[in-house]
Parts: structure tokens; C-alpha cells; sequence
């Protein structure tokens, strides 16, 4: 470790005086009195320059070693700078590559067990490259003498004087810089060692100091240090007019305080409102508010503080604005809820087309509510595909119940002081948005609407999600506190509704806390029956159309639902819509003819092309091909098991882009038929000669889920039996290795989607009967339903005892290598 300090005189050997200035041995080493190797010093927070004697204390070991050889042969040593002052022991990579030769003038070994030296700089010189660095650094180096100057130059002249003008102002700026310094640089005639000795006394860094060192051209670096001066001088000059603005606005507050009690004389004498009279105001209103004996005795207390602030202190203004926050929420104020039921169903209807779950859900809470008034509020969780109406579900709801709305978005939210707010230390403290969203709802039993809460982020600003565990868990809301109010606030009568798309990235505690409840997509009937109902009337009146000028026919919204959208919701079908109504808006301003009922040609003029096309029935002419009803997010959909056979070793090949589900799926089909073959009728030697492809069209699409089980099954049997499968039949269910048949989900979509493309029976579990039951009449007209426990049974109504035209005939090779042909 090296430290610098003041010094002004030390004694030698000889007892004689050492100076601290001495210009004229600044540059007495000549090049061939330099050694090849020399030791190298590093020291940090410095840099020592040429001609400048500078006291060090020496604490590390190898510094010790070098010091001490150094100080009994020749006394010369090389001193770098580092560029890192935490490094204990630097590297070479961690000091410049230029420095000081100097000369170890005198060393003090202290009873601490430290080194002192004291060093005259003497030439720059710049490091070749590092030889060794135990027991100490040494190194090869270059001098670099100083280019002659031609001192009688009107330009050095002015930059000599520049200098030590520029210094004497440093003086004079600087009290704690003794008065003898301006003797000393008057009496400096070098301008060399006045750069030098200027630099080294300069208070900058160190990287500055190195960088006026490396400076080649004298002249340059003169002007470098002339730039690093006015730069302190700047500072210091700044310094002092602070000071000086300190000392006068002192004087002013003790002035503002004496002019501030006047005025309040004059006010209380004229009768105008001063602070003290704002605060007795905000104390009777707060006299009127239905909160808690705490908070009113909380609040008086701020209001006591608020007294004794000064109303021009910068805290004042925070007070005010807390105690004001506290007045304007609706501590204890509820709106009154309209328990009318069938009212509540009627708004629902008629705002919302379908979506029975959630609407039952929520007469049951206002049956439950109705009979007992002080129920808490329910926490739900409308979880499904966008578009689908969960957000403009609340504001159904919140009408119905007769409650005002408010919402809340949380998509992208990451900061925890977005909902419980920041502390009043803070600088901009501001209440949570739960709060701030009560107070401007105006009561304390607001629908509530937590949009997105499936896009909450965490971050290094906290988790959002752990912070409304608090807020949507019924038995710790009734005293939720917000970080900048401080005091309890219940909010266990508000009824939030969270909004979600996905359910994996809410915080498992978090969605433990909510009442799920899916909304799936909605079929091509609802989706119809919306368009029809909201959504056309909407965009006829955005666009300024009458009901007379454009005319929407249930045929052409089906139309446009199944060749131009593919969603769950309808947001697309909305935007298909709304470019048809311009389409006729711009012929009524143009007052060009036009048919204002909608046809399949200006579909196609004004939406393009088909972008779908629905899947329809096929025949059953071919053995192997079996109808399957499949689940998406956009709705139900057919899909076709095809199956074939080629001759091989019995390879079993899948395709389709089927996944891992799936995929097991067709292997318990194919185990299952083969344990069955005799009962089946099926020679168990094809299992072996011939090879099996399973299909599922379209290949593009990835398909996965069980459901297709027992149409892989009948698949099966059919291309092994060459036996047709019945026409305009379709199933889902799925198989067990034991020929069960399992129940599956998406039925009502499903049955949907099978009586749109033509299909008049369907297989299903006998499970999923109750799933049937739960459907509206009107969809299941026309359809016959086959309910099953085990793949016998699918069987025995799928397959026809008639074979498919032109059969495929087996040829199997026995052992004996002979051919024969096994017709089924």
C-alpha cells in the first residue's frame, strides 16, 4: 500500500536539507546511464512526474525487496501508476506502460514494519516489455526525452503565462492550499518542471495525471493541463457561489418565517382561510366518514402533523396529499345491489349469448346474496381463448348487480407497487392501482375487473402475483393495507373477476385462490346468433348504415364463419363485418346502385378467396376409413383414420403429425386387434407379411389427445376385415389395452361440428351421456347417438357385414415357401 503526504524538508545521510523543488536535476539521466533491466514501483492514486520529489510509504513485500536493493546499489527505479487502485498485487497487465525514472533520494524504515522512500522524478520512459515479476517487477524500457522548445516563442510565452495565471486563481479559489504555494510557483523558471510540478499538485484523477505523462509534445501537454485547471476552476467557482446561496437563503427562510407570521396576522384579521383553517376543515369532514375508530384516530394524528409542518417545506405537500387520499376513499360506503333475478338473467342474455355457466354462476351468488346480505364476494376466473367476451362479461355483470365497474389491466405489469403501492418515504409515492381504482369507483363493493392476470411478470422490482395473494384471498382481504396508506382497508365485499387465456403461467397459490371457470370457444350456431344479435348492429351503426341499407342473412354470416375465420372467439368474424359494411358505405356516399342484401359474389369481391374449407363427409367405399370427431380451440372439427396395407415384415407406420399421445393410441388399437384376430376374423400371418400405415389427413396440422381411439380401432378392423363401415358415422372415445372405452371432452363442439358436415349417427362412452344431456335440443336434431363401454360393441354398430369393393386379397408364404391366397 503507498500513501502520499505533505512534506516540506528531510534530512540525508549528510545531514543536509533535500529539496522538494528542484528543477535543475529534473532531466539529468542520460540514456546509456539508464541500467537494461530496471526495477519497476507500482503505486496507486498518483503519478509522479519528472523533477517532482514525492514522499511514499511502501507496504508491500516485493515493494519492500526492491526499495532495499535499490537504495544500496544505484537508487534508480522506474515508477508506474495503476490503472486499478484495489489491486493489491497488480499484474502487468493492471499498470501503464509509460512512467518515471527516479531516484531514491532517501528510506526510512518504520517501526511498523512500512518502508518510507523519498523519490525525485528524473525522465519519462515507456515499458518494452515486462522481463520478471518475482521477487519483483522488473522490466526493459525506452527513454523519452523531451524535444527542445524554443523558449523566446510568443506561443510558449503565452501558455507559460496562462498557467501561472490559471494557478494563482486556483489559489485564490482554494483556502485550505497554504499561501507559501504561490512563492514557490513564482520562483519556477522551467517550463518543463512548471508543467510537471503543476500536474503532480493538480486535483484530478489519476487517469488524467497519466494521460498529461504520455502527452509527447511538451506544448501539448501544457494545453492538456490548461484544460484540466480551468475545469477546477470551474468547480471551485461553483463551489463558492453555493456556498454563498447557502448563507443567503438562510437568511431568507429566517425573512419568510417573520413575513409568513404577518400574513397570517392579516389573514385571521381579513377572515381568509389560512393552512390552520384548511386542516380544521379536512378535520370536520373526516368527522362524517363511516371508517374505523383506528383510521380516524390515524388520521387526526396527520392531521396534527400536518400542523406543524411549515406549509413552504417540500414535506407539506405530501401530507396534504395523504391526508386528502384517506378523505376520498369510500371508507364504509356500499352501493346497493338489485337482487331482481330475473332482471339480472335478462341483462345477461341479452348482453351475452351463451356462456351459461358463468351467468348461472353468478345468479347463484346473487340468490345467495339476496338471502344473506353479508356474503363476501366471490373470487372468479374467467379462463379461456381471446375474444370469447370474458373482459365485456364484467360490465354485463357489474349492470346486472347494479355495481359500478372498474378495471384493471395487469398485462405486462412487474412492479409489486403497481398493487400494493409505494411507501410515502419514496419521492412520488403513490397508492397501489387497487386502491386507486376503489376511490375512483366511489364505493367499496365495485365489480372489479383483473384483466390479463395471466400476463403478470416477476422482476427484481417484485412479484406482482405474490402481492395479490392478499388481495383475492376472501379470508385476508377484509384487511388488505396498501403500503402508502398504512392503515387496513377492507375489500372483502368487492367482487373481482380475474380475465385469463392460459392457466400455466398464474402463480399455483394464486390460481388456488380463484374460481375457475372456462369459457370455451363458441360453436358456429352461438357465433351466428351473436353476429346476428350485437355484432352486426354494431358495425351499422359505427359506419352510419340503416338496417335497410345492408342486410346480413344467417346464411352468409355462416358463410363467412366457416371459409374466412378460424377462432374461437369473434373478433375476426367482427373485423369480416365491418369491411363488408364499408364496402356498402362506400357505395351509398358514392350514391352508386347496389344490392343491399349480402351475397356469396361480394363475399368474394370484398373478402377475397376462401381462406378455409370446412371438412365434409365422405363415402365409406374404402375399407380402412373411418370418420373421428376432434376437439380445437376454434370448435369442433370431422377428421378422417385412414388406413392401409402393402406387403412387408409388419411394420407399423404413423403419420400425420400425430403426437406422443396420439401415437399410443393407434399402438393399443393395433395391440388390441391383434389379441382379437381369431374372434375378428383375421389370419394372424398378416400381422406378419404385411405392413400397416395409419394416416390422420391433414398433415400439416399437429394432432395429439386420445380421443381418437376407437376410430383408430374400427380403422383397423375394417382394413384387416375388408368390411365397409357404416355410412355417415362418426365416433370418439378412448381405448384401453382391455377394450374399454373411455369418456373425452369437447363433446358439445364435437356433436357441433358432426352435425355440420353431414354425419347422422354418432358413437360415443356411455360417461359422456351427461355431456349430451347438457346441450341444447335444437343442436341434436337429426342425430342418433350410439353410447358403448367396449369396442365390441363399436363394432357391432360400426362394421357392415358387407365388403368394400374389390377387396384386397391376402397372399401369405408359409414355410414351406408355397404361395396360397387367404380371401377374408
Amino acid at each position: 500500500m503507498y500513501k502520499t503526504f505533505p512534506i516540506q524538508l528531510v534530512q540525508d545521510d549528510s545531514d543536509d536539507l533535500i529539496q522538494m523543488i528542484n528543477p535543475e536535476q529534473e532531466s539529468d539521466l542520460r540514456p546509456e546511464d539508464l541500467p537494461e533491466e530496471l526495477s519497476i514501483l507500482p503505486i496507486k492514486n498518483t503519478v509522479l512526474f519528472p523533477g517532482v520529489v514525492l514522499p511514499i510509504t511502501v507496504g508491500r513485500q516485493k515493494s519492500i525487496r526492491l526499495v532495499k536493493k535499490a537504495y544500496q546499489g544505484s537508487r534508480i527505479i522506474g515508477v508506474v501508476a495503476q490503472k486499478n487502485s484495489q489491486a493489491e498485487e497488480p499484474l502487468t497487465e493492471d499498470l501503464y506502460r509509460v512512467g518515471t525514472v527516479a531516484r531514491i533520494i532517501k528510506m526510512l524504515v518504520l517501526p511498523d514494519g512500512n518502508t518510507t522512500i523519498i523519490i525525485q522524478g528524473k525522465n519519462r520512459f515507456n515499458i518494452s516489455d515486462f522481463l520478471t515479476e518475482d521477487p519483483f517487477l522488473t522490466a526493459r524500457v525506452t527513454l523519452l526525452p523531451e524535444r527542445p522548445i524554443n523558449m523566446n516563442s510568443r506561443e510558449i510565452k503565452a501558455l507559460i503565462q496562462s498557467l501561472k495565471e490559471a494557478a494563482s486563481k486556483i489559489l485564490r479559489l482554494n483556502p485550505e492550499i497554504p499561501q507559501e504555494a504561490q512563492v514557490a510557483l513564482d520562483n519556477i523558471q522551467s517550463m518543463p518542471f512548471l508543467i510537471h510540478f503543476l500536474a503532480s499538485n493538480l486535483n484530478v484523477d489519476v487517469v488524467d495525471k497519466q494521460k498529461i505523462l504520455e502527452t509527447e509534445n511538451l506544448v501539448e501537454r501544457g494545453t492538456v493541463l490548461l484544460q484540466y485547471m480551468s475545469r477546477e476552476i470551474q468547480m471551485l467557482e461553483i463551489k463558492q457561489e453555493i456556498q454563498k446561496k447557502v448563507h443567503t437563503d438562510i437568511d431568507q427562510q429566517q425573512r419568510d418565517y417573520f413575513l409568513r407570521q404577518q400574513i397570517k396576522v392579516l389573514q385571521d384579521e381579513l377572515g381568509f382561510d389560512g393552512p390552520d383553517k384548511e386542516v380544521e376543515n379536512l378535520r370536520k369532514k373526516g368527522e362524517s366518514k363511516k371508517w374505523p375508530k383506528e383510521v380516524a384516530e390515524h388520521f387526526n394524528r396527520e392531521l396534527d402533523k400536518l400542523l406543524r409542518i411549515n406549509p413552504a417545506a417540500a414535506e407539506y405537500p405530501v401530507a396534504m396529499n395523504y391526508v386528502e387520499f384517506l378523505l376520498d376513499l369510500p371508507w364504509g360506503e356500499y352501493s346497493t345491489d338489485n337482487f331482481d333475478l330475473k332482471r339480472a338473467r335478462k341483462i345477461l342474455d341479452a348482453d351475452h349469448f351463451g356462456l351459461e355457466k358463468v351467468k348461472n354462476r353468478i345468479l347463484e351468488y346473487l340468490a345467495v346474496l339476496k338471502l344473506k346480505q353479508d356474503m363476501k364476494g366471490p373470487i372468479l376466473c374467467l379462463y379461456g381463448p381471446p375474444g370469447v367476451g370474458k373482459t365485456s362479461l364484467g360490465k354485463s355483470i357489474a349492470k346486472a348487480l347494479d355495481r359500478k365497474y372498474v378495471r384493471m389491466s395487469l398485462g405486462g405489469v412487474h412492479d409489486e407497487a403497481e398493487i400494493r403501492g409505494h411507501r410515502k418515504t419514496y419521492v412520488g409515492a403513490m397508492p397501489g392501482k387497487i386502491l386507486q381504482n376503489i376511490r375512483k369507483a366511489r364505493t367499496s363493493n365495485p365489480v372489479f375487473i383483473l384483466d390479463e392476470i395471466d400476463k403478470v411478470r416477476a422482476d427484481f422490482r417484485g412479484d406482482p402475483s405474490s402481492a395479490l395473494l392478499e388481495v383475492l384471498d376472501p379470508e385476508q382481504n377484509n384487511a388488505f393495507t396498501d403500503n402508502f396508506l398504512e392503515v387496513e382497508y377492507d375489500l372483502s365485499k368487492v367482487l373481482f373477476i380475474a380475465t385469463a387465456n392460459t392457466l400455466d403461467s398464474i402463480h399455483p397459490a394464486l390460481r388456488d385462490r380463484m374460481e375457475i371457470i372456462e369459457i370455451t370457444g363458441y360453436t358456429q350456431e352461438e357465433k351466428v346468433e351473436i353476429a346476428m344479435r350485437h355484432l352486426v348492429p354494431k358495425q351499422l351503426k359505427e359506419h352510419g348504415l340503416k338496417s335497410s341499407q345492408a342486410k346480413f342473412t344467417r346464411k352468409i354470416i355462416a358463410k363467412v364463419i366457416e371459409n374466412y375465420t378460424r377462432e374461437s372467439g369473434v373478433r375476426n368474424l367482427e373485423r369480416k363485418i365491418g369491411a363488408l359494411a364499408r364496402h356498402i358505405a362506400k357505395s351509398v356516399a358514392l350514391e352508386e346502385g347496389y344490392d343491399p342484401v349480402i351475397s356469396e359474389e361480394m363475399l368474394r369481391k370484398v373478402l377475397g378467396v376462401e381462406i378455409y374449407n370446412e371438412e365434409l363427409y365422405q363415402n365409406n367405399e374404402t375399407a380402412g376409413v373411418v370418420t373421428g370427431l376432434a376437439w380445437t380451440q376454434t370448435g369442433g372439427e370431422i377428421l378422417y383414420v385412414e388406413s392401409s396395407l402393402s406387403r412387408g415384415k409388419g411394420n407399423l407406420t404413423l403419420s400425420g403429425q400425430l403426437g406422443d399421445v396420439m401415437k399410443e393410441s393407434a399402438m393399443a388399437a393395433l395391440s388390441y386387434v391383434k389379441s382379437n384376430a381369431e374372434p375378428l376374423g383375421i389370419d394372424h400371418r398378416v400381422f406378419q407379411q404385411y405392413d400397416l400405415h395409419i394416416h390422420v389427413p391433414a398433415g400439416a396440422v399437429p394432432k395429439d389427445g386420445p380421443s381418437a381411439g376407437i376410430t383408430m380401432f374400427t380403422s383397423l378392423a375394417s382394413i384387416y376385415t375388408q368390411r365397409k363401415v357404416k355410412s355417415r358415422l362418426a365416433m370418439t372415445g378412448e381405448i384401453t389395452l382391455r377394450g374399454k372405452v373411455l369418456p373425452v371432452g369437447g363433446i358439445k363442439e364435437k356433436i357441433l361440428a358432426a352435425r355440420r358436415s353431414g354425419i347422422k349417427e354418432v358413437i360415443l362412452s356411455s360417461k359422456n351421456k351427461s355431456d349430451v344431456s347438457e346441450i341444447e335440443s335444437h343442436y341434436l336434431k337429426g342425430l342418433t347417438f350410439h353410447y358403448v363401454d367396449t369396442v365390441d360393441e363399436v363394432l357391432k354398430v360400426a362394421l357392415l357385414k358387407e365388403k368394400v369393393k374389390n377387396p384386397l386379397k391376402f397372399t401369405f408364404t408359409d414355410d414351406k415357401k408355397l404361395n396360397r391366397v387367404y380371401d377374408n
